[in-house]
């Protein structure tokens, strides 16, 4: 996987800090994702205020991409909501995932109930007679 990161070439402590988090926080996803890119930039220039803005697009087989973002007065802040609102996206995908998973098909069911009613109180075995004519 690869992560592109745009917009922080003078920050080298949050550069590999948003490589760690973002890496750490996609290999929980089954299918791998093909890219993950990460965004930073200033919406108002230099006038301040709450302009920094943190986008992150993921594209994940078989999957819509996934784009994030969020606004804050610095970077990190800003990083950290993206991170906050990602961890939530891809809980989703594990819970989704998971609840795919945990249908059993109607005849290992049936079989399951069969077997716990057996083994619970044995029922005598029904012969069958053969009818005499008379």
């Amino acid at each position: 996987m690869r992560v592109d990161i745009q917009g922080l070439e003078r920050d080298p402590m949050l550069r590999g800090r948003v490589g760690r988090l973002v890496g750490a926080a996609l290999e929980t996803i089954k299918a791998a994702p093909v890219r993950a890119r990460v965004t930073f930039f200033d919406d108002d220039g230099p006038k301040g205020g709450l302009a920094l803005r943190c986008a992150v697009d993921l594209r994940v087989p078989y999957r819509p991409p996934i784009h994030i973002e969020h606004v804050a007065a610095t970077p990190r802040l800003a990083f950290d909501g993206v991170m906050a609102a990602l961890e939530r996206q891809l809980e989703r995908y594990r819970e989704r995932a998971r609840e795919n998973r945990r249908h059993p098909k109607k005849y290992f069911v049936a079989k399951r109930l069969l077997m716990d009613g057996t083994n619970a109180d044995p029922a005598p075995k029904r012969v069958r007679r053969r009818k005499v004519a008379s």
